[in-house]
């Protein structure tokens, strides 16, 4: 599989792979926060799912991938700190805020650093750059993507006590999406074998927060059941693997910044679950923002 990947890694049979994988995570990312943002605290949600896929990738870096190179520790242990400090700002943003505002405002902060951080990171080494077309694009898309957020919080029934907070911890994370979009692009790039950094950060990036969980579980009055909490961390793992594994190997194989713009349509993943499974209310208005959100996606990865 690795073989192959270097194979079309370049091609535009590896362009085509990168749009497929990258549809593939939005639409998982999509069930992915809604995982996380259940009835369950949102603190134990990700400390329960971070367990159960650095348990699934035990056996494979063991068994089945090639060990990573020196220089690509430092890389793992760097990426293992980003997304602690992600998934700290995001458990804050999902605690104090109302889903429906703050992941909207995640998804659209994403896109708009990551291509920031991309021209800045990759320019000179991987030669990628973006035109005006496609920075039209990404405006498109993380306006309309605000838009909807901000229509969702003008509803009622949104705490506008902690809300306030909640948006600011949104806007962190969605730094925290850029920074380990970039960083782990860079590491999946630095090893022969992707599979190696993948499942190795997989493993890593599963063995801190599960503490920060159990400390807040037992000084809880009223604790989950362990059983509610296994199942959703064992199906949230296995989401996990298939969508930011998806990215990982997508940026491997195409530009970072148009992998990451496709990625934030998730936002109308989510809309369309809640449409047609918790039939909820869509309205013009969110279909027209759907609509340019996907035309921002489009603008940006077709006019490189």
């Amino acid at each position: 599989m690795a073989e192959w990947l270097l194979e079309v890694d370049g091609t535009q049979t590896g362009r085509n792979l990168a749009l497929a994988l990258a549809i593939l995570a939005a639409m998982l990312h999509a069930v992915f926060g809604a995982l996380q943002k259940g009835k369950l605290d949102p603190w134990l949600a990700r400390g329960a799912i971070d367990v159960s896929y650095s348990l699934m990738a035990l056996p494979v870096i063991l068994f089945l991938v090639p060990w990573p190179e020196p220089h690509l520790w430092p890389l793992l242990f760097g990426a293992m700190g980003i997304h602690l400090v992600y998934k700290f700002f995001q458990a804050m943003a999902y605690a104090r805020g109302s889903y429906t505002v703050v992941y909207p405002v995640v998804r659209g902060m994403g896109p708009l650093v990551t291509m920031l951080f991309v021209g800045i990171v990759f320019q000179h080494k991987f030669q990628e750059s973006y035109n005006l077309v496609q920075w039209s694009g990404v405006l498109l898309l993380s306006s309309a993507i605000f838009l909807l957020a901000g229509i969702n919080l003008m509803q009622g029934g949104i705490d506008r006590r902690t809300m306030g907070m909640g948006l600011f911890f949104a806007v962190l994370t969605g730094f925290g999406v850029a920074a380990y979009t970039t960083w782990d692009a860079y590491g999946v790039r630095a090893t022969v074998n992707p599979f190696t950094f993948i499942f190795w950060l997989f493993f890593l990036d599963g063995l801190v927060f599960p503490w920060i969980a159990l400390y807040r579980y037992r000084r809880m009055t009223v604790q989950p059941s362990v059983r509610s909490m296994a199942g959703r961390g064992i199906i949230g793992g296995l989401v996990a693997f298939a969508s930011f594994g998806s990215i990982m190997f997508a940026t491997r194989l195409d530009k970072v910044g148009e992998v990451a713009v496709l990625r934030e349509t998730s936002v109308v993943f989510a809309a369309l679950i809640g449409w047609l499974f918790l039939h909820e209310k869509v309205g013009l208005l969110r279909a027209a923002l759907m609509v340019a959100i996907a035309g921002g996606a489009v603008l940006v990865e077709f006019s490189g």
